[in-house]
């Protein structure tokens, strides 16, 4: 049975068994079935261990689950071998990692322009969309300098506008503001409700309370189960 056309992500008994050796086995998710709609900003939530990044890994297309299966967006990806994965995940996916994950000698704008290179956008229209998410996260300003020249709030905010340069059907931001301030995990934050008001769906891990409290819904998982699913408003 496929997911309604409001879903976004749908898993259905998603397990992953990592082997370690002959005898040994580790089972980091063990029948996580979940579904989110979109616009739905939701926060998983679990300690180091619990199979939160597992699940993050399986939705954002970096792994395929070892029983299940997972709809992104209507289409079930969780039988897509590694090739059609990468197009999916460039395509469908905005992400957002705590190390920000910049090119060094790459300005601001060429780091934005990247996906749309990948998927073959012409050079012309790649600038005119990277000045435009640029703008939106506020660093209009500053598209000419490398990440060497921006502090790390302002860094964040250029991984933000790469993630938003395709409109990929779905953001997932990896712990933020890990390596950022409160003030300026503030910003990041309060850009993200912004995101998700202008109709993002985001799907936020983090370990954080007062993080997982901005999004509408929190979902937390130990020992690679849903212990609990919980709307906040």
């Amino acid at each position: 049975m496929g997911p309604g056309n409001n879903l976004i992500i749908k898993t259905e008994n998603l397990w992953k068994t990592y082997e370690m050796g002959e005898v040994a086995a580790v089972q980091a998710l063990r029948g996580v079935s979940l579904e989110i709609p979109r616009n739905e900003y939701a926060a998983i939530m679990g300690p180091s261990g619990s199979g939160k990044s597992t699940l993050m890994n399986l939705i954002g297309c970096l792994d395929t689950p070892t029983q299940g299966r997972y709809w992104l967006n209507g289409q079930l990806v969780s039988e897509l071998d590694d090739d059609q994965l990468a197009f999916i995940r460039n395509k469908e996916i905005g992400f957002v990692f705590q190390t920000f994950n910049l090119l060094p000698r790459a300005t601001a704008l060429h780091n934005v322009e990247l996906p749309l290179i990948y998927n073959g956008t012409p050079a012309a229209a790649r600038r005119e969309r990277a000045g435009e998410v640029l703008a939106a996260v506020d660093m209009a300003a500053r598209m000419n300098h490398r990440p060497n020249e921006l502090s790390g709030g302002e860094r964040q905010r250029v991984a933000m506008a790469r993630a938003l340069v395709n409109n990929p059907s779905l953001i997932l931001a990896d712990e933020p503001t890990g390596n950022l301030d409160s003030q300026t995990s503030a910003e990041i934050m309060e850009l993200l409700d912004r995101l998700q008001e202008q109709g993002n769906t985001i799907l936020l891990v983090t370990h954080e309370r007062d993080i997982a409290a901005h999004a509408n819904r929190i979902i937390h998982i130990r020992d690679g189960e849903i212990e609990s699913d919980e709307r906040t408003r």
